[in-house]
Parts: C-alpha cells; sequence; structure tokens
C-alpha cells in the first residue's frame, strides 16, 4: 500500500545527535503517578480521530473507485477544526517542492470521506489545521480538547491512527524525556516509548482522561535499511501546550509570534558545573546591560542549565512585550537584569 506521506523517521546515524541534543531514551521514574485509562476515554479519543487520505483520493470517480489511501492521522478538537502534523499534509510537485494542502479528504472511524480546508499552519512546530466545511461537520463523531496540565516523565498515554494506513488502531506506553530535541522542528518534542509508524503522523498523543498531550511528529529509525515504511517504539510528539497555542492564534487570525531576548548561548564549565554563557548579544538583552560573556543563571528565578531550556521558557510562558528579570554572573558577582522581550 503506497503511503508517500508519513511519520518522520530519523535514520540510525541521527540517533548520536539526538543523544547529544539531550534524548533521554530511559526516563521513566519509577513513582510515577498513573491513572487507569477508561473505556469512555478510549472511545472518546478514537471517534475523535480521523485519517487524512492520500492527496490522489479526490481523482477517484464511481467509475473507478480505486483504493483508500491513508496516508497520516488527525484529531477532531471542536466545530469542525481537525489538527494534524503539517508534513502528513503535504502535497509535492516538481514545481513547488513540498506546500501544505489548501485541501484534504478525512476519513471517520465509521468511514465517512469529508472533505477539509486550511485554516493555518505553522512550519515552525510542525502543525496544521483544517477545519471541515459545516454541511459536513454532523458526520464528526466527538470531539475533544488539549490537556490542561504539564506532561510528565512516567505518565500513561496512548495513541490512536493509521499506522502503514491500516486503522484506526491504537497503542500504549508511557512517556519518558518531555524536554527533548530532534533536527525537525525548532521546539521541544515529547518523548514516548509506544509504538508508532508511518502513517502516524498528526495522531493525538492521549493521557488517561482521552485530553490530548502532544501530536505525533517523528520515530527515531533504528534499522538499516532505508524503506517508505517505519516503525518504532521511540516516538516523538509536538507538546500539546505548544499546539494549542498554535490552534488559537489559527482560529483568531492572530499572526503567531514569540518572544525573543537576543542572545546566543554557548557552554563554558562554572567551577565544577557546566553553565551557559552568552556567546552573542543583541537587543533587547543588550540594552537591558547583559553583556558576552555573562553566565545566565536563571529567568524569573526558574534556573537556566541549558540552552534549551531557555529557549522553552521564552516560548511556553512569555509574550512579546513581556519583562521578565534575568540573573547572571559576571565575574564574581551574580547580577540582575530587567528584559522587555521582543518578538517575531
Amino acid at each position: 500500500m503506497p503511503i508517500r506521506d508519513r511519520l518522520h523517521s530519523l535514520p540510525r546515524h541521527l540517533l548520536a545527535c539526538a543523544l547529544w541534543a539531550g534524548v533521554t531514551l530511559l526516563a521513566v521514574p519509577l513513582g510515577a503517578e498513573s491513572l487507569p485509562l477508561s473505556q469512555d476515554a478510549l472511545l472518546r479519543a478514537k471517534q475523535a480521530t480521523v485519517g487524512i487520505l492520500e492527496d490522489t483520493q479526490d481523482q477517484r470517480t464511481p467509475e473507478k473507485p480505486g483504493k483508500v489511501v491513508v496516508r497520516g492521522t488527525g484529531v477532531h478538537l471542536r466545530d469542525g477544526y481537525i489538527v494534524t502534523a503539517r508534513h502528513a499534509a503535504e502535497k509535492h510537485t516538481l514545481s513547488t517542492g513540498a506546500v501544505t494542502a489548501k485541501h484534504v479528504r478525512l476519513l471517520t472511524g465509521d468511514l465517512h470521506e469529508l472533505p477539509a480546508d486550511l485554516v493555518g499552519d505553522s512550519a515552525f512546530m510542525d502543525v496544521v489545521i483544517y477545519r471541515v466545511a459545516e454541511l459536513h461537520r454532523s458526520k464528526l463523531q466527538t470531539e475533544t480538547r488539549f490537556a490542561a496540565g504539564e506532561a510528565v516523565p512516567g505518565m500513561e498515554v496512548f495513541t490512536v491512527g493509521y499506522p502503514l494506513g491500516w486503522g484506526p488502531t491504537m497503542a500504549f506506553g508511557r512517556l519518558g524525556n518531555t524536554n527533548t530535541f530532534l533536527q525537525t522542528v525548532d521546539t521541544r518534542l515529547i518523548q514516548a516509548d509506544l509504538s508508532a509508524c508511518s502513517g502516524n503522523s498528526g495522531g493525538g498523543l492521549f493521557n488517561a482522561q482521552g485530553e490530548i498531550v502532544g501530536i505525533l511528529h517523528a520515530i527515531i529509525q533504528t534499522e538499516k535499511e532505508e524503506t517508505q515504511a517505519h516503525c518504532s517504539r521511540m516516538t516523538f510528539a509536538i507538546p500539546g501546550i505548544l499546539t494549542e497555542r498554535i490552534v488559537n492564534a489559527a482560529l483568531t487570525g492572530k499572526p503567531l509570534t514569540f518572544s525573543k531576548m537576543g542572545i546566543h548561548l554557548t557552554s563554558v564549565k562554572d567551577g565544577t558545573r557546566w553553565r551557559m554563557a552568552v556567546k552573542d548579544v543583541a537587543d533587547p538583552a543588550k540594552e537591558a546591560g547583559i553583556q558576552k560573556h555573562d553566565i545566565v543563571l536563571a529567568i524569573e528565578d526558574q534556573d537556566i542549565l541549558d540552552a534549551a531550556q531557555l529557549k522553552n521558557y521564552l516560548i511556553e510562558r512569555t509574550t512579546p512585550g513581556q519583562r521578565v528579570s534575568v540573573k547572571v554572573r559576571r565575574v564574581d558577582a551574580d547580577l540582575t537584569f530587567t528584559v522587555a522581550l521582543g518578538g517575531g
């Protein structure tokens, strides 16, 4: 079954890069609190999940029905809005390369085929939102929502999707590192220990209540052969807290902007501990008084241990124009500066 648009699969040689970037492969604390998965949550997640059909499906006719080919997975949020991975809804042409499809066709769990139109997307985070036309929304079985709390290591999770075009199927597991990075997007990812394959792209990573804690984005491929179809138990998802922000911006028609401080960091040794020092500085950090070689200790009393942690804090917890306190060490003195964050 041809499935050309698939879950990002990272070749074996990138595994070392992922480890260097901070991927913890076995981070499951024994004491993590776990809630039992209810049948209601499983059913709701299954009914809210849709398949993203291959972009050649609109060429079928009653005389030539052809095969139904599912290339990705999506989730119905509410009012006909569907969220999925951007790469699961891309069209590939010789003239334009990969572009986000303006129109897709969806397959519900009870086999209704529905058209949906593009609302907005973010290449920065590999997320896209579509909306089913009002005429067809009653065919969507149910809706779901994003989880309000933080995803934590050890949390029991599951996913519903169309691995290798089959489905909908379910896979169960636990979260590992919730603050890891790959080279495919410019944001942190949640690592989950559960089975996923090509075709699971864009599916929801659900908690015990059937709420979305992430949108499936990538797997790490560990086999040697490069083939179109891949499966793995090393799965990565865009955090729900970030996906929800993209969705809200798209639904309100407002541009999605993130805070910028104007510093680039590098690793230095501070006594016996590795810290992050300012390699380059520009406004607004420079205007606030931060200098090159300052060691960044904290932002708003949140200790900063690496550049990724600072980046996450700015993306997830601040907005452009917000004033934040930044604590640095300059030679032997600890100093605090107030930075009015920029945006972009």
